[in-house]
């Protein structure tokens, strides 16, 4: 049961990464405007992509573990490149490109750099959709922002959310169990 269960996530979560971004890129292509997407939550969202891809491929995990992260840059990729078309500086993105391209590399000089990136990385995500958030808010528009891309990226948190819940259930159970356990054993 387990193992399909986890074989279900992988995959629920690989087909949805795989689609993930097609709404926002639809979006923007049907809107001919970036508006409403916030340059610095793009960027930061693909450096904490970037960052976790390193990681993982650094260490060696399993590429199923990992696969959608490249699909996901690819996908960033195409959106920026986007963002930029539409706003007449398309140049630009190609330093972007660039800056991501080598921070590929600068990232694995020395090991503790990708560990410390990698603990950064949650932050890095948090800061992102805040990014996102902030923009919004100033704004007041969300122009050409896509709702679906938003809520599929939703979904697969649900997803792991329920992962870490569990996680922390069963962590509970058996910390309960050791501590009873003790109990018996000192009224013995």
């Amino acid at each position: 049961m387990e193992t399909q269960l986890l074989w279900f996530c992988n995959y629920s979560v690989l087909g949805v990464s795989a689609v993930l971004k097609l709404p926002q890129i639809s979006s923007v292509l049907r809107a001919s405007s970036a508006r409403g997407i916030s340059l610095p939550s793009l960027l930061l969202e693909l450096a904490g992509f970037l960052v976790f891809l390193r990681y993982q491929s650094y260490y060696e995990y399993p590429l199923l573990t990992y696969l959608e992260y490249p699909i996901l840059i690819a996908q960033d990729l195409v959106l920026l490149l986007c963002f930029f078309h539409f706003s007449g500086d398309v140049k630009r993105a190609a330093l972007y490109i660039a800056l991501f391209a080598s921070s590929w590399f600068v990232l694995s000089l020395q090991k503790w750099i990708i560990d410390l990136a990698m603990n950064l990385s949650t932050v890095i995500g948090v800061a992102s959709k805040f990014a996102q958030l902030q923009y919004l808010w100033e704004t007041g528009d969300s122009g050409a922002v896509s709702a679906l891309t938003w809520s599929l990226a939703s979904s697969c948190c649900a997803v792991l959310t329920r992962f870490v819940i569990m996680l922390a259930l069963n962590i509970w159970v058996t910390a309960t169990v050791f501590r009873y356990r003790k109990t018996a054993v000192k009224a013995e």
